[in-house]
C-alpha cells in the first residue's frame, strides 16, 4: 500500500523511517525496534516492498512503496554455483546496486512525505544512507550482520577497493557527490544486532558501533505449526536453510534427512523445506521426522536442543539467544564469517555445505547434542545477547540520535577515516 499523507510531528515524539530491502532476514531484526519506538510514543514508517514488510510487521504498518528487484527473480536470479568472491560480486553488481538505484527516488519521496528525524537504513540498502545524506537528514545504520565490520575483507584489498569504487559511483548517481561517509557505516550510529561475545572486536567504524544484541520480539504473522506433533520428552533438532537458499538446498536437506533418520531413536527432527524438495509436507514414521515449508521460528526455538543451518546471521543469533548450539554449513555471502564466529565462540560445529554427507552431518549433530561445552558456550553467548538490551537498547540509541539531530547538522566522515 502507499503511505498516508504525513501529518505534523508531535511535540514529544520523533519520526523514524526504516529503509529495508525485500529480504526477510533484514526486516525481522527491525520489527522489535520499531515496536519499541512506537510504544515510546514515536512515529514509525517504512520504505520498502509492502508485500514483504507488512507480512512481517503487520498489515497496519505505514509502508512507502519502493521499486526494485527481488533476489531470486528475473535479473536478480543468482546462479546456484556462485560462491566466494563471485557471490559477493553478484550480490553487489546484480542486486544491491540495482536495488539502490531503483529505490532512491521512492526513498526520497518517503523522506519528503514523512519528514523523519532519523532514517534507519539497512546496511545493504544503501539508498537509504545516500538519499538521507543528500537531503541533509541524520541517518543510522541497521547492521543485520557483523561481517562488514569484523574484517571480512581483510586480505582481499582488491575486492575492498572494487567495492569502494562501486559505492563511489553509486553516490555520484543517487547521492551527494560531495559526501564522504561510507553508506554501509553511519558516522553517527551503527546498530549491530549481535555482541562482541560472538562477533569479536570490530575493525571498522568501531567508534560508532553499538552492540545491542538480537532484536527478539513477537512477530505479527506466524505460520501454523502442529505443536501436538512435538514430544516434549524427546530432544528436537531443527534443520533450516533460511528463506533465500531454496535454489541450492535440495542435496543438503536430503543428506540431513538421511542422517537424522539413522538417529530416530535419539531425537525427533523438524526440517524446513520451503521449496518442497523432499516431497509434500509430512511426518515420517513414529513421530520422528516432520517436514514443513515454514515455521514460527522463535517459538519453536524455545523447544529445540540443536539447530542445523546455513549460518545465516538471524538464525544463528536467534538460536544462541535461546542457548541452542549449532551445526553450521555456510553457503555464501556473510555466512562463512558467521560460521567462523560460532566455532570460535565454541557454540557449534562447522561442516562443508557442498560436500557434507549423511555420516558427517550425523556426527556433527551428535557432537553438539552430546558435548556439553557447545551448549555452555551457546548459553554464554545468549546471556551476552540479553544483557545487551536488544530492541530496547536500539530504540534508546535512536532516540538519542534523534534528539541530537534536532540541534546539530549531520556529520560526515573524512575520506581518510573510512
Amino acid at each position: 500500500m502507499t503511505a498516508a499523507s504525513a501529518t505534523s510531528p508531535t511535540s514529544s515524539g520523533r519520526r523514524f523511517l526504516f529503509v529495508v530491502p525485500p529480504l526477510v532476514g533484514h526486516v525481522n531484526p527491525t520489527v522489535g525496534v520499531a515496536a519499541e519506538l512506537t510504544a515510546r510514543g514515536h512515529q514509525v514508517a517504512w520504505a520498502g516492498l509492502p508485500e514483504v514488510v507488512q507480512r512481517l510487521v503487520g498489515p497496519g504498518a505505514t509502508v512507502h512503496r519502493c521499486a526494485g528487484p527481488v533476489i531470486g527473480e528475473g535479473g536478480a536470479e543468482r546462479p546456484p554455483e556462485v560462491r566466494g568472491p563471485g557471490a559477493l560480486k553478484f550480490l553487489w553488481e546484480d542486486f544491491l546496486v540495482p536495488l539502490a538505484e531503483a529505490m532512491a527516488p521512492d526513498v526520497a519521496r518517503a523522506v519528503e512525505e514523512f519528514r523523519p528525524d532519523v532514517v534507519v537504513a539497512d546496511q545493504q540498502t544503501v539508498a537509504g544512507a545516500l538519499v538521507a545524506e543528500r537531503l541533509g537528514v541524520r541517518w543510522a545504520t541497521s547492521a543485520t550482520t557483523s561481517a562488514e565490520f569484523t574484517g571480512a575483507l581483510d586480505g582481499m584489498p582488491k575486492i575492498d577497493a572494487w567495492l569502494d569504487g562501486l559505492l563511489a559511483g553509486l553516490r555520484g548517481r543517487i547521492g551527494d557527490p560531495r559526501g564522504t561517509a561510507d553508506p554501509r557505516f553511519s558516522p553517527d550510529l551503527v546498530l549491530a544486532f549481535t555482541t562482541e561475545e560472538l562477533a569479536g572486536r570490530p575493525v571498522r567504524a568501531a567508534d560508532h558501533i553499538r552492540y545491542v544484541g538480537p532484536s527478539i520480539a513477537r512477530r505479527p504473522a506466524e505460520p501454523d505449526f502442529p505443536w501436538e506433533w512435538l514430544d516434549p520428552a524427546r530432544p528436537t533438532v531443527l534443520i533450516t536453510l533460511g528463506t533465500a537458499n531454496t535454489d541450492v538446498g535440495a542435496r543438503f536437506l536430503a543428506a540431513s534427512r538421511e542422517a537424522v533418520r539413522a538417529r530416530a531413536d535419539r531425537f525427533q527432527t523438524v526440517i524446513v523445506d520451503p521449496a518442497g524438495t523432499l516431497g509434500p509436507p509430512a511426518t515420517d514414521g513414529d513421530k520422528n521426522l516432520l517436514t514443513v515449508p515454514r515455521i514460527p521460528q522463535l517459538r519453536l526455538l524455545e523447544r529445540v536442543a540443536a539447530v542445523v543451518c546455513h549460518a545465516g546471521h538471524n538464525t544463528v543469533c536467534e538460536a544462541l539467544w535461546h542457548g541452542v548450539p549449532l551445526v553450521v554449513a555456510p553457503i555464501r555471502d556473510d555466512q562463512p564469517v558467521v560460521a567462523a564466529q560460532v566455532v570460535a565462540a565454541g557454540a557449534g560445529v562447522r561442516v562443508r555445505f557442498g560436500r557434507a554427507r549423511a555420516a558427517a552431518l550425523g556426527e556433527a549433530v551428535d557432537a553438539v547434542l552430546d558435548e556439553p561445552g557447545h551448549r555452555a558456550a551457546a548459553e554464554r553467548v545468549g546471556a551476552s545477547f540479553r544483557a545487551a538490551g536488544g530492541a530496547r537498547a536500539a530504540a534508546a540509541h535512536l532516540e538519542r540520535l534523534a534528539a541530537t539531530a534536532a540541534t546539530t547538522p549531520p556529520t560526515t566522515t573524512p575520506e581518510g577515516e573510512r
